[in-house]
């Protein structure tokens, strides 16, 4: 469980200065419009880019706290080897997903996108590193569900 400890406390602590920098740059962009009344050339790609990255990342650290919205009714109603069964089943679901949309198809994204050499507007960074983060949480999302095999119910 070490391993674990180690990975949430850096995911919930990028976590936090993706939100900070989000935040911050918001607050940039209302200020420069109306206070300044120029508004912000970047502010508005960034905060797109920003609000990917911590949707992503913290869909993964949502699912490394079983924080995730979910309907528990069968779950509730089963016990024993049923209830271990329906938990490797969507333990399972969640990796084949994780791994063929987010991994595999993030990367091939990444790929491309890095290849073509497409870059943003404003910001001119290559879009390749924006997509970085699906494979990323993808691997998170990986990561904390074969933790979660060893957790099962009884």
């Amino acid at each position: 469980m070490q391993l674990r400890t180690k990975v949430d406390k850096v995911l919930a602590a990028v976590l936090v200065v993706l939100m900070s920098v989000m935040v911050i740059n918001v607050l940039w962009q209302v200020a420069s419009r109306y206070l300044l009344g120029s508004p912000s050339l970047f502010t508005d790609e960034l905060a797109n880019f920003l609000l990917i990255w911590v949707g992503l990342l913290g869909a993964a650290y949502a699912a490394g706290q079983r924080a995730h919205l979910s309907i528990d009714i069968l779950p509730e109603k089963l016990s024993g080897a049923k209830k271990r069964t329906l938990h490797i089943i969507l333990g399972v679901l969640t990796i084949g997903f994780a791994l063929t949309i987010m991994v595999i198809g993030g990367i091939r994204l990444v790929y491309v996108t890095l290849l073509l050499e497409q870059a943003s507007a404003t910001l001119r960074l290559p879009l390749g590193y924006v997509y970085l983060v699906i494979p990323v949480s993808g691997l998170l999302i990986i990561f904390y569900t074969l933790l979660d095999f060893k957790s099962q119910p009884k």
